[in-house]
């Protein structure tokens, strides 16, 4: 048997390096560029997302402005302001697509409802706002370093944030009033349909009712009484100090609370006026028993009254913010927390 001649198998060895060395370098600027870019993608996305986070809150603020529900157009507008005060890989972003509407914190649905919809318990005001970098939005795709080597220069990016308005399931210490509302008066005076006030047409105004002095609104809807929250006291000093302070300690939906049978008449003095306070709400109020929460209402006290009357004026006011940290998810009766990222 012959064999080739050695010059001829070291020529084919040589033939092969250059082919060897241009698969490898192949190989090698392949992975570079994704070592590479990847992770500039990944950091433009992450400013983009950061931007339509914040965005969202922005606008989702300005939705329990309003008076008359929702303020739709004034929450469109801060977000697509919000948007515009930050940037993305060095380039200003300027455009964003907002939309308004009603978020079902369940998640079911999971996509934005209609502004028109009649919300439902877990319905909540919302924006949504996606920003995108695109082949003629803010700045362009996102161009790609080594990207060549693929034949891809450029690679769009985009992020989504869904901000509500909605209202707790818990409020922390010191955030509320040690008075408890029967839900049968909000049935009567809040409208579910648009989570606001009922009004009185020969007002124009919320209804106003009374709290404290037995006063029945319906054949035996008592409209409030005061309670001690999770303790059982019935004396001034103590309630007192709780119209001061408000609940010593986190009152969570579910949570049992006291209620008083009255309280004496000097008490009516040291309740605040033209301020919006927020009371939990029972499903119904017996007098010296512990009753379960259910919600939280925001009610504006017009006045306070002791002597033989013995009660808080007032109305149900839509769009407050509670000034100290609340959480969760509960019924939309007018309280609300800061603005929250839903997605």
């Amino acid at each position: 048997m012959s064999r080739p001649p050695r010059h001829r198998s070291r020529r084919r060895q040589a033939g092969s390096v250059p082919l060897w060395f241009l698969l490898t370098a192949a190989i090698l600027l392949t992975f570079g560029a994704f070592a590479i870019d990847l992770p500039r993608v990944t950091t433009v996305r992450n400013e983009l997302q950061n931007a339509a986070d914040a965005a969202a809150l922005a606008g989702a603020s300005k939705l329990i402005a309003g008076s008359n529900g929702p303020d739709w157009a004034d929450a469109a507008s801060a977000t697509s302001v919000a948007v515009s005060l930050n940037a993305s890989d060095g380039a200003k972003l300027n455009v964003g697509t907002v939309q308004t509407g009603f978020w079902n914190l369940t998640g079911s649905p999971s996509t934005l409802e209609a502004k028109t919809i009649t919300p439902g318990l877990y319905d909540v005001p919302a924006v949504q706002v996606t920003v995108t970098r695109g082949a003629s939005q803010n700045g362009g795709a996102v161009e790609l370093l080594l990207g060549g080597f693929l034949d891809v220069l450029t690679t769009p990016a985009s992020a989504t944030a869904v901000a509500v308005a909605a209202a707790p399931s818990t409020v922390d210490s010191g955030g509320l009033f040690p008075m408890v509302i029967d839900q049968c008066v909000l049935n009567q005076y809040w409208n579910a349909t648009t989570n606001e006030p009922t009004i009185d047409p020969s007002t124009g105004k919320p209804y106003e009712f009374q709290i404290g002095n037995g006063k029945l609104y319906g054949s035996s809807c008592e409209a409030g009484q005061w309670t001690s929250f999770l303790i059982n006291a019935n004396d001034v000093p103590t309630v007192r100090g709780l119209i001061a302070s408000g609940n010593p300690t986190p009152i969570s939906i579910g949570d049992n609370i006291w209620i008083e049978p009255g309280v004496k008449t000097t008490i009516y003095h040291s309740v605040p006026v033209g301020v919006t306070i927020v009371v939990p709400v029972a499903e119904q109020i017996v007098s010296h028993s512990y009753v379960p929460v259910v919600a939280f209402a925001a009610f504006y006290v017009d006045g306070s009254y002791g002597g033989s009357k013995k009660y808080i004026q007032g109305h149900f006011v839509g769009g407050y913010r509670i000034p100290v940290q609340s959480w969760g998810i509960g019924p939309d009766y007018g309280a609300y927390v800061a603005p929250r990222l839903a997605l």
